[in-house]
C-alpha cells in the first residue's frame, strides 16, 4: 500500500470557525500520520505490506488492525467534511433518511445521540446496513463499519482529539457542528449511490 500521508482535501483553515488550523495540523499532521507511521513499520517486510488498505484492514488484528483501520478511519473523515458544508442532503439520501428516520431531524437526533453516548474514543457512522437500510451506528476505538458487513457513508470522530480543541468536553456541541456547518452531503450521497448499486 502507499505509506505516503494523503493531504487533506482542503486547507488546514478551510473548516473555521467550526474546527480550527490547530485541531487540523493536529489531527491530520499527527494523529493521522502517527497511525499511517506505525503501521508501515508494523508491515516492514511482511506481504501484507504490498496489499491495498481495505484488505488490510479486514484481515488483519492487533496492532496492524488498530493502525490500518485509524488510517482509513481518518481518509474517510477527512471527505466527510467539507467546507461550507452541513445544511440538506439532495435527492436519494434526502428521501432514505426520510424513510429511514421519519425525517432529516430524526436523522439528526439518532446521529449526535449516537456520537454523545459513545463511551471513550470512537465514531459515529451513517451506514448501509446488509439488508441496504440506513442506519446510524457507532463504533468503538479503531472499530468501522466493513467489519460488520455495513457500508459506510458518512462519519465523525468522536476522539476527544478531534475536537478537545475547540469545543473541550462538549462533544454534543461539537456534533452539532458537524451536521450544522461540516457535513459534506455530496460524499455521503454518492456513497449511498454507490452502495445501492452494487446490491
Amino acid at each position: 500500500m502507499d505509506f505516503h500521508l494523503r493531504p487533506l482535501p482542503y486547507g488546514t483553515d478551510a473548516l473555521e470557525p467550526h474546527l480550527s488550523r490547530a485541531t487540523l495540523e493536529l489531527h491530520h499532521g499527527r494523529h493521522h500520520a502517527g497511525y499511517l507511521a506505525k503501521l508501515e513499520k508494523l508491515l516492514e517486510g511482511r506481504p501484507e505490506a504490498d496489499a491495498d488498505l481495505e484488505s488490510i484492514v479486514l484481515g488483519a488484528s492487533g496492532a496492524v488492525f488498530d493502525n490500518a483501520a485509524q488510517v482509513w478511519n481518518h481518509d474517510f473523515l477527512w471527505r466527510s467534511m467539507t467546507p461550507k458544508g452541513g445544511g440538506k442532503p439532495e435527492g436519494a439520501l434526502a428521501d432514505g433518511l426520510d424513510e429511514a428516520f421519519g425525517s432529516l431531524d430524526g436523522f439528526r437526533r439518532a446521529f449526535v445521540e449516537a456520537g454523545a453516548a459513545q463511551f471513550g474514543s470512537g465514531w459515529v457512522w451513517l451506514v448501509c446496513d446488509d439488508a441496504g437500510r440506513l442506519r446510524v451506528t457507532a463504533t468503538a476505538d479503531a472499530d468501522l463499519p466493513m467489519r460488520h458487513g455495513q457500508v459506510a457513508l458518512l462519519t465523525a470522530d468522536v476522539w476527544e482529539h478531534a475536537y478537545y480543541l475547540d469545543y473541550r468536553n462538549e462533544r454534543e456541541r461539537y456534533l452539532d457542528a458537524f451536521l450544522d456547518h461540516l457535513v459534506n452531503w455530496s460524499f455521503g450521497a454518492a456513497n449511498w449511490s454507490a452502495a445501492r448499486a452494487r446490491r
